[in-house]
């Protein structure tokens, strides 16, 4: 079960087209590419994005019917399809199924003009799926034949982001070992870190599964019950299940990136109460980043055995208050920001207290 990389992560939304105005606009994703009844997709409007390394593909039904349909009305806009690369799909599908996998979707070739894609899809340990693509050339187009270019489609300017970090999913309690177990089982990947967290009214526990390679990365948790709804049980609730509660890009700069998202009205979450008050005890010396801008920007910091990490947290821009984004900066570290866990669950309990007062 070999996986390269997450090749795209698809939305299901309400509305594809000022979805993929907000990416575009906001995160400066470029459109490449489209796709609707007239080349082959009946019953929806879907349009391709990409910055760097990073795709983005947003859905929404053209009707009341069909699965885009029922996904938007359980959960809202949501992450329903995580597309993973692997360079034979016919033998990973084949594996996967022989490891317990539903099969969503058989392998099918995708063709066009010397362009050629094999997908094929198992269903999730939740409501949502895995896609495995094969290429036969990294320049061959999304799905050749059904997708289509769109020359100098729209874009937000400068890339902010080159790559997706990781996704993150929001798990109903008592969900958690059997989600991590679907992955090590069917997908052969493996667990690499685990955190807990309390707060003083709810906490979490989390796991992080990775592939073989380490190339793709599935941080999760399930809310640990408290006197207080946590901010996992607010999702969930919200989302009506378990499901994506963010995607990570990662950065080049972080400080440009959090500069230019504010300069197109993206809000960020604040950092909990006393964060940078602590950071040099916590850390030690911060150099070469400086306090004062790190807190300007709500950038939280950590430090691992290879190096230091930096993270910032968007808020949702969703009805629901569900998915939201991260930014990431990784200066040689490898981990999570184990420190920063506990930041980003105050953050949130703040975030949830403020909207329900």
């Amino acid at each position: 079960m070999e996986f390269s990389r997450v090749e795209h992560a698809e939305l299901f939304v309400g509305d594809a087209v000022l979805s993929s105005f907000f990416f575009c606009h906001a995160f400066g994703f470029r459109m490449v590419a489209s796709g609707g009844p007239e080349t082959g997709l009946p019953g929806r409007r879907s349009f391709v994005l990409e910055q760097g390394a990073a795709r983005l593909v947003v859905t929404s039904a053209l009707g009341s019917e069909g699965d885009v349909a029922a996904f938007v009305r359980a959960h809202g806009d949501g992450v329903r399809d995580i597309a993973l690369g692997t360079p034979d799909v016919h033998a990973t599908f084949a594996e996967a199924l022989r490891r317990g996998a539903t099969a969503v979707e058989e392998p099918t070739t995708y063709a066009c003009e010397g362009q050629r894609v094999v997908k094929a899809t198992i269903a999730g340990p939740g409501d949502w799926v895995h896609s495995f693509i094969q290429r036969e050339k990294p320049t061959d187009g999304f799905l050749p034949g059904v997708y289509v270019p769109v020359e100098a489609g729209p874009s937000g300017g400068a890339s902010l982001f080159t790559s997706m970090d990781h996704i993150a999913f929001a798990l109903r309690a008592n969900t958690l070992l059997d989600t991590v177990g679907f992955y090590e089982k069917v997908l052969g990947f493996a667990q690499t870190h685990r955190e807990d967290v309390l707060t003083e009214y709810s906490g979490m526990s989390s796991r992080v599964v990775a592939s073989a390679e380490g190339r793709v990365c599935f941080p999760m948790q399930e809310p640990v019950s408290g006197s207080r709804r946590g901010q996992l049980e607010e999702f969930i609730g919200a989302h009506g299940g378990s499901g994506v509660q963010h995607i990570a890009f990662l950065a080049e700069d972080i400080s440009h990136a959090v500069d230019t998202l504010r300069q197109r009205g993206v809000t960020l979450l604040d950092a909990p109460r006393g964060y940078y008050e602590g950071l040099e005890a916590r850390l030690g010396t911060l150099s070469p980043f400086q306090r004062e801008p790190l807190q300007a920007r709500n950038i939280l910091m950590d430090r691992d055995a290879w190096g230091v990490l930096l993270q910032v947290f968007t808020r949702s821009q969703h009805a629901r208050r569900t998915l939201f984004f991260e930014v990431i900066q990784r200066n040689q570290a490898r981990g999570f920001g184990g420190a920063n866990i506990q930041a980003l669950y105050a953050a949130k309990e703040q975030e949830t207290a403020r909207a329900a007062s």
